[in-house]
Formats: C-alpha cells, sequence, structure tokens
C-alpha cells in the first residue's frame, strides 16, 4: 500500500497528531493588555506606552495600556497573578519593587514568586536624589547636616516601595534624618516636591530627570555604582560616602505563571526587539534609562535575589504594611 504526502497530511490532522495551537499564527488572536499597576506619567508608565505600538505591529494585534493603581502596585500586580496564563494580561512594573513586597506587606492576595512568571527585563533607571530648590544643600553631606537642625520631608512614592527603601538606606547609612510623606505614585510625589510641599525625593531618573533638566528640582546624587554620562557632572551616592550604594527601577514584563513556554518565546523576542527600537532606545536613553533585556529564567533569577536582599534592609527597618 503507498501512501502520498496529502494522505499522510490528512490522516495527522484527523487524528490530531500535529498541534496547530502554538504555530506562530495561532497566538494572538485578540487584543493583548499590558497592565501598569501604577499611575500614568512614572517610569513603568512611560515605557509601557513606548512599547505598545512597535510591540503591537510586530503581533498583530492592538496592545492595550491599562493604568491599575493601588497598594503600591500589589492591585495591578493581583490582577495579573490571578488572570489566564495565556498571554493577553501582561504586568509591566518595578521588578524590583515587587520583590520587596513579600516582606513588606503582612499579607498578600497572591504570591509574586509562585504566582508570576518573568518574560524579560526591559530597562534600568537609576534613583536620583532630588531636593525642592529651595533647599540650601548641594550635595548629600550638606543635606545630612541640614536635616539634624531643619524639619525635611521625604516625599516617598510608596509606602514600601523601591525608592522608599532606597531613601530608608541612605538615611541609616549617613545618618540623616527626615520624615517620609507616603504618595500613592511617583507622579504625584515628583509634583509636591516641586511644589515645595516635600523637600526631598527619590525616584527613579526616567521620570525625575526632565524636572531637573527644568530647574524644578535640584540634584544631589544618583544611586549607582557609576556617574552616568548624561548627567556627568552629578556624582553618585557611593562617591558621597555610601559605599557601593546602588538602587533604582528594574522595569520589566510578567504573565501569570503557567504560561505556555511559545507564548514566553514569543513575548520574549518581542518585546526585545520593541525596547530596542532606535527612537525608543533613543528616548529612554535621553531620559536617563539603559535598556537592559534578560531571558525568562534570568528575570526570575534576578526576582529572587532582589527579594532576598531588600528583605534585609526591610528587617532592619522594620518596616511593616497591612
Amino acid at each position: 500500500m503507498t501512501l502520498n504526502r496529502r494522505t499522510l497530511l490528512g490522516s495527522s490532522l484527523a487524528f490530531g497528531l500535529t498541534s496547530p495551537v502554538w504555530s506562530k499564527n495561532a497566538w494572538p488572536e485578540r487584543p493583548i493588555r499590558i497592565i501598569v499597576p501604577y499611575g500614568p506619567g512614572g517610569s513603568s508608565d512611560i515605557i509601557a506606552r513606548a512599547i505598545s505600538q512597535p510591540l503591537s505591529e510586530a503581533l498583530g494585534q492592538s496592545v492595550i495600556v491599562e493604568n491599575k493603581a493601588g497598594a503600591n502596585g500589589n492591585l495591578g500586580a493581583d490582577i495579573v497573578a490571578k488572570s489566564a496564563p495565556d498571554g493577553y494580561t501582561l504586568l509591566l512594573c518595578d521588578t524590583g519593587a515587587l520583590a520587596i513586597s513579600p516582606s513588606v506587606y503582612t499579607k498578600l492576595p497572591f504570591d509574586p514568586a509562585k504566582d508570576l512568571r518573568g518574560v524579560t527585563m526591559l530597562a534600568y533607571s537609576p534613583h536620583m536624589l532630588a531636593v525642592h530648590p529651595s533647599v540650601k544643600a548641594d550635595n548629600l553631606k550638606e543635606l545630612v547636616a541640614l536635616s539634624k537642625t531643619t524639619d525635611l520631608n521625604f516625599a516617598v512614592t510608596a509606602m514600601g516601595s523601591a525608592p522608599h527603601l532606597a531613601g530608608v538606606a541612605v538615611e541609616r547609612a549617613s545618618g540623616a534624618k527626615w520624615v517620609y510623606v507616603p504618595y500613592k505614585g511617583g507622579a504625584q510625589a515628583i509634583a509636591d516636591t516641586i511644589a515645595g510641599q516635600t523637600q526631598i525625593l527619590m525616584n527613579g531618573m526616567l521620570a525625575t530627570l526632565p524636572h531637573v533638566q527644568s530647574g524644578k528640582l535640584k540634584v544631589l546624587g544618583i544611586s549607582k555604582r557609576s556617574r552616568m554620562p548624561l548627567i556627568g557632572s552629578v556624582p553618585t551616592l557611593a562617591e558621597q560616602g555610601i559605599a557601593d550604594f546602588e538602587s533604582g527601577t528594574w522595569q520589566g514584563v510578567l504573565v501569570a505563571n503557567g504560561t505556555p513556554a511559545p507564548i514566553l518565546a514569543r513575548l520574549n523576542a518581542e518585546l526585545i526587539k520593541a525596547i530596542r527600537t532606535p527612537d525608543v532606545r533613543a528616548r529612554l536613553t535621553g531620559q536617563g534609562a539603559e535598556v537592559v533585556t534578560m531571558a525568562s529564567n534570568e528575570q526570575d533569577q534576578f526576582f529572587n535575589r532582589e527579594r532576598s536582599r531588600w528583605a534585609q534592609v526591610v528587617a532592619a527597618a522594620n518596616i511593616k504594611l497591612d
């Protein structure tokens, strides 16, 4: 008996021996949501909107950015953690901040390490230590001295966030004294510091640098081990006495755990292409963010390292939130 190629193909399809489900063209078949768990105007929102169009063009589907602010990013993260693991709901957030949540919050409705899976990192932006222009300090040493004689309010993008813990680390290492004023996101924290209602801010360079360049804020240092070429005259906090200090916002994409490997691979490839698009890269670099990409498993390993690192800071500062 002789079987030709057409007969074999038909038989295979009839008995389900081939699986078109994960073929290149099977996914995506409908619009994709990028959940940003913070308000508009912050680093995550800026990056999500920058990559949404090139990602949409690559995937042939609409990519919709939705801001779901609340609970220091945990509200939006919970939405994605409990979504169907099908690649249609993405979380774009500060991965480092997400790694802090298990240590800070006594109760979380989800477990970031178990319920979410990394897709790729996208960008790193160091924190800027900035003050209102009226503050009579031009470096960390002067700010520390001033903090011991003057009441200074430190704008916190959210209690238990990466900028908050970076501020705590700087305060403890330098001997400074300031009062933390919590906000629901970086945009409002920046706005109130510009208005003079708070005097000090630590926030991602991507969202903060434009206000430094306009003269609305004064930068005293950056939380990177080496200086940033874009603002080469600004010393690092490590140079100013806090040895090896480095912090910042690590923007990455995660999905619900259980998302099929082929979808993870496709998302990883297309997100990396989108963030490396010349105009997107140029825009981010011009605002102080470095494009940093990773494989899915590398991002998961990064998350675990950050969780261990910040757990020590949280324990030392005795920070706990309900």
